[in-house]
């Protein structure tokens, strides 16, 4: 299976952890974003939080106060910080969090690592392995004529995957809206399954037995952080 079903995978495997976590991870992010300016229009960023938010099912009021937060006047800092490192075998972790207190959250990461008999790298130890890139998925198009679509967007990616009548086109970061853009125009009707900008390692391995429990036990540790925001990691997880 391709990149795309690892992708997918791991949202689905976020919409079922704790609402509560899940809710108070975009009521933060979109906060943080609409600090630099509440028009979606002029705040892609934003826009892509608002619509991410709103396919898992975050309740408007709660994307409604965040930047009505911001609208108020109030102040709050949280700083953008990356963690990487090492589980058993050849794994490796990237987490990435959001936080009002970084001695706080190293020191969580760091315990999760401890409990876990993990390894913690210094920052670009892991990064090198993985790709940050965004992902677009949806159906009604041929390889063919998403190419052209493409291509008339003037826009370029870095691969284009068919599986089941899915189209998934890995493109940069910067470039999410101007390929969905693309493929709007040649597809008015286009519902995207998948539109978000993430991290994918260059290869995947397989723990078993106590390894891969091992990874697990990290993998759910560092979930009961309120302050990471996304874990990505190399291991096949079924």
């Amino acid at each position: 299976m391709g990149r795309a079903y690892e992708v997918r995978k791991a949202s689905i495997a976020k919409t079922g952890a704790a609402k509560a976590k899940l809710y108070s991870m975009y009521a933060k992010e979109i906060y943080n974003a609409a600090k630099k300016s509440t028009d979606l229009d002029a705040n892609p960023t934003l826009k892509r939080l608002v619509d991410k938010a709103k396919k898992e099912q975050v309740p408007a009021d709660i994307i409604k106060r965040a930047i009505d937060k911001v609208n108020s006047g109030v102040d709050e800092t949280y700083f953008s910080v990356r963690y990487e490192g090492f589980g058993p075998s050849p794994s490796t972790v990237i987490i990435d969090c959001l936080t009002d207190n970084v001695n706080r959250t190293i020191s969580y990461i760091r315990g999760a690592f401890s409990k876990a008999k993990a390894k913690l790298g210094v920052l670009g130890s892991v990064s090198h392995m993985y790709d940050n890139l965004c992902v677009i998925s949806f159906k009604g198009l041929s390889e063919e004529e998403t190419l052209e679509a493409l291509i008339n967007g003037e826009v370029d990616v870095s691969d284009i995957e068919v599986e089941d009548e899915m189209i998934t086109i890995y493109g940069k970061p910067a470039d999410l809206f101007k390929i969905k853009n693309a493929i709007i125009e040649a597809k008015p009707d286009v519902i995207f399954e998948l539109d978000e900008i993430t991290t994918l390692p260059h290869d995947r391995i397989t723990l078993e037995t106590e390894d891969l429990e091992q990874f697990q036990k990290l993998l759910m540790l560092l979930d009961e952080i309120e302050d990471v925001q996304q874990v990505y990691h190399n291991v096949n997880i079924e």
